[in-house]
């Protein structure tokens, strides 16, 4: 057991360290290509800050299907939208007051309304049809439909986030290779490559954190769903809380919202068509509550910054709606 979790920790630690690998050469290629601040907070860091809880169900069910990868995998799938609407956008209001608080920022949130109202709309209508299907029927054609509907969502939004595009934001941190290589190049031919390497790291970290999480299940004797539900994301969803949370220090709220509300669209749309096409999708009481909750705390942000202002107060309901919603479903696990 101890082993386990010091493999837990470990493995954790790399996934990070290449979800920052691979997030950093985005932001480069954002910056390559002359993106807008919005594009890429919501598309490219949001994507790439994603990953490691895209990887992780999808490893689960492709090598351990026969085990509890199912079970990991659903929970993984369904625990990213719900900890990122609530307990990381929590930690995002909580941060913000934090750093009004002592001075090392105004006061406040300064961001572009369209973007992130944009994201969490096309994230409301995603996500309710992913609830929805599963009570669609196993048999037939209706569940692969869905799962075709949920992908072709992603390029719609992605139109719709190109065609508003804005000012290019401001150059992010020194390229690591370059650092390591000492260059002094931005070229394709360094910022494509760390890429890759960022990938491959966190899909093989993926592997050895569904891995343990099945022996820590057994070890503790909480099933999968549940541990999954709650450790994956919290752990995968690291590097969008820490580049969030750097982000509102620097004033950059568009940059730092947007790359959670980002990754809420992209959550709603490819793993959870992921199991849907591939997993029996007959989410318990528990899941279903998770999927109902962050859909109201979405819609709730949404009303705030449609009829009024939202403020980092509202933000940081999130987290006392988190914390709520875990308490009852390990209470609905232990009943």
């Amino acid at each position: 057991m101890i082993l386990d979790l010091v493999i837990l920790v470990f493995t954790l630690i790399f996934i990070v360290f290449c979800s920052e690998l691979f997030t950093n050469g985005i932001e480069w290629l954002g910056q390559r290509l002359q993106l807008s601040e919005g594009v890429v907070g919501s598309v490219l860091a949001a994507v790439g800050t994603a990953l490691p809880e895209t990887l992780i169900p999808v490893v689960a069910l492709i090598f351990f299907g026969k085990q509890h990868g199912a079970e990991v995998g659903i929970g993984a799938i369904a625990g990213a939208p719900f900890m990122l609407s609530t307990l990381t956008f929590g930690l995002c209001g909580i941060s913000c007051l934090l750093f009004t608080r002592s001075g090392r920022r105004k006061p406040g949130l300064e961001i572009k309304k369209g973007v992130i109202k944009r994201d969490l709309r096309f994230f409301i209508a995603a996500y309710i049809l992913a609830m929805a299907a599963s009570f669609l029927p196993a048999q037939g054609y209706w569940r692969p439909v869905m799962a075709v509907l949920l992908v072709l969502i992603y390029p719609f939004y992605l139109w719709k986030s190109f065609a508003h595009e804005g000012e290019v934001g401001e150059e992010p941190e020194s390229l690591y290779l370059d650092r390591i290589l000492k260059l002094g190049s931005k070229r394709l031919r360094l910022i494509v490559p760390q890429i890759v390497l960022g990938l491959l790291g966190i899909s093989t970290g993926a592997y050895f954190f569904v891995e343990t999480i099945q022996n820590l299940s057994d070890d503790f004797h909480i099933p999968p769903l549940v541990l999954s539900l709650i450790i994956c994301p919290v752990a995968t969803e690291l590097p969008e809380k820490i580049n969030s949370v750097l982000w509102l220090r620097s004033n950059k709220d568009t940059l730092a919202l947007g790359n959670v509300s980002g990754a809420l669209v992209f959550q709603s749309c490819f793993p959870v068509a992921f199991g849907v096409a591939f997993t029996a999708w007959q989410l318990d009481a528990g899941t279903l509550l998770s999927g109902a909750v962050a859909i109201t705390f979405a819609s709730f942000y949404l009303l705030m910054l449609k009829f009024a202002r939202l403020e980092p107060w509202h933000l940081a309901l999130g987290s006392l709606a988190y914390a709520l919603t875990i308490a009852a479903i390990i209470h609905l696990d232990l009943t």
